[in-house]
């Protein structure tokens, strides 16, 4: 099969504009980047209309290092609905350059089922992150500038909460020493940089309504502490409107196509092992106010980022998907069924069979929600039958609707049978249910998401995170959502225990609050804000081709 640089330099794309008139987007509302990327004016939501087009949410069993093409099923889905005559549009997050030059690559999806340009979708793109970067990093700068500028506010240096970032995997940034130097350079201090996708602007940007949401988001984020233990917000430091200014661009949500010219929302990019996972608000709105089916994903397994999606998107955006798709691999599943990780293409029906307890729980987490999964089986290349079959027999003993998906290889003609059990889930769906109510006090609330999702017997709380617990409660945080920084590859706090994990405690070890953004960060096992690049990076692979194409990102 060819290269997905090869798959991408077949295809002729449409001009952006005509992409924009299937979906009914006025000319008016579309910001062109060039003939194939543009951005649509947060106004366009505002066209008379009663349409509410039916959402699809894609997530799936816990995954390998590698991702299980939950981006890939995403648009393979949306093109096999086009296909059946179906209008649709994609929702999906940004890729950070940080994990495109770590470990798993692009983001785009791959095969004949990805959202192009893919080149620039996985690098610069519109420069949403860059503005996010550079809005988050004012403010740093404005907060440091203040201490040093006399400190009317009194803020004590050692209680600065808010971190710089950049858009990076750079594990010699999480820890530094500020304002070395001498008198002129500023007042030493300890701090680090997050990665952006980490970053309280860019769950800001994602969960915020609309411009003048995003300025009292802004105004109302906590940065500091005074001496006398007093909060600072960033309100008071009076560079909101700079912040916003930074961000103008940014709120827009950014459109593209798939290889089959099916429209898709590109937006947002916070990651679900310590954001909350989701595209933004706003893009997604927009996919269901132009088209009858609106397709999203959260981020990594459904217990991180489906759990964020149910319980602080939806709760907040009033969204409710009429269908869930969540998506295995024969690989993913022999994993957590103890197979070795360099050996995973080998058969080993023994292990699957194992590694299956880990989608019984994703399936029944599903099902905590009120919620029906169809589960879509990713084939790979040389997938054995016999496993295939394997997989297919433990859904029909569940009665889970169920769909062998070929959409890397066929495109949307290799999701069309997932695309027909995706149709009839979304007539049978019911309102979904949060999984705690948000009076509940914080511990209760994070010992539900664990016994729940994770499938833990208790939480402990360290004696940082009872403090933290105190300071929230005297702030009057206490009804905020939790959003739940963990380990992506395991169910536990974990990261090197696979499978279905049972009889273990989650311990946290800190509670973060992200008032602006509206949910506290809580710090689980050995969870960073800066990831750290692997001993040979997927940057050892890119090259720029004489042609200006770039090989080696997917």
């Amino acid at each position: 099969m060819p290269s997905d640089v090869e798959i991408t330099q077949q295809v002729q794309l449409r001009p952006i504009g005509r992409i924009a008139d299937r979906l009914g987007i006025d000319r008016a509302h579309l910001l062109p980047y060039g003939r194939e990327v543009a951005k649509i004016h947060i106004d366009a939501l505002r066209r008379p209309g009663d349409k509410q087009g039916r959402l699809v949410l894609v997530s799936a069993t816990t995954p390998t290092t590698a991702g299980e093409g939950k981006t890939t099923t995403t648009i393979g889905l949306g093109q096999a609905l086009a296909r059946l005559g179906e209008s649709v549009c994609l929702a999906l997050r940004e890729p950070s350059l940080g994990p495109c030059l770590g470990m798993k690559g692009g983001a785009t999806g791959g095969g004949y089922s990805q959202i192009v340009p893919s080149d620039r979708i996985n690098l610069h793109f519109t420069g949403d992150f860059h503005a996010v970067t550079s809005a988050n990093n004012l403010l740093s700068a404005v907060i440091d500038n203040h201490i040093y500028q006399g400190n009317s506010l009194n803020i004590d240096p050692r209680r600065v909460l808010w971190r710089r970032v950049i858009d990076m995997n750079d594990r010699s940034l999480r820890h530094i020493v500020l304002g070395l130097g001498g008198k002129t350079q500023g007042i030493p201090r300890e701090g680090g940089f997050d990665i952006t996708a980490a970053s309280e602007v860019m769950a800001m940007l994602c969960l915020a309504a609309d411009v003048e949401d995003l300025r009292c988001r802004l105004d109302d984020t906590l940065i500091a502490f005074t001496y006398a233990g007093e909060p600072v917000y960033a309100g008071q430091l009076r560079v909101t409107g700079a912040l916003l200014a930074l961000l103008r661009d940014a709120v827009h949500p950014n459109l593209v196509q798939s290889l089959e010219g099916v429209p898709a929302l590109v937006h947002g990019g916070p990651f679900a092992n310590i954001a909350h996972g989701c595209n933004s608000l706003l893009a997604t709105r927009m996919a269901q106010h132009y088209a009858d089916w609106a397709i999203t994903e959260a981020g990594f397994g459904f217990d991180l980022g489906a759990e964020k999606f149910f319980d602080i998107k939806c709760r907040l955006g009033g969204f409710d998907p009429q269908a869930v798709v969540l998506v295995t691999t024969t690989r993913a599943l022999k994993l957590h069924g103890g197979k070795r990780k360099d050996l995973l293409t080998e058969r080993d029906l023994t292990a699957l069979l194992k590694g299956l307890a880990n989608l019984d729980k994703h399936i029944e987490n599903v099902h905590k929600f009120d919620k029906q999964p169809v589960v879509a089986l990713n084939r790979f290349a040389g997938d054995d039958e016999a496993e295939l079959a394997l997989i297919e027999g433990r859904c029909k003993e569940l009665k889970i609707p169920f769909a062998r998906c070929d959409h890397y290889a066929a495109g949307g003609e290799g999701a069309i049978a997932l695309a027909k059990q995706v149709m009839l889930a979304a007539e049978q769906s019911r309102p979904y249910r949060p999984l705690y109510p948000l009076d509940l006090r914080i511990e209760e609330k994070v010992r539900i998401v664990c016994r729940e999702m994770y499938g833990a017997d208790d939480v402990a709380f360290t004696r940082q995170a009872a403090s933290d617990l105190d300071q929230v409660r005297k702030l009057g945080y206490e009804q905020l959502p939790v959003c739940i920084a963990k380990a992506p590859s395991s169910l536990s706090d974990d990261p090197n225990l696979f499978g279905r994990p049972r009889h273990f405690d989650i311990t946290v070890r800190g509670i973060e609050i992200n008032s602006g953004a509206g949910f506290l960060v809580v710090l689980t096992g050995d969870v960073l804000r800066m990831p750290g690049l692997p001993k040979h990076p997927s940057a050892e692979r890119w090259q720029l081709n004489s042609d200006g194409t770039i090989s080696g990102l997917s």
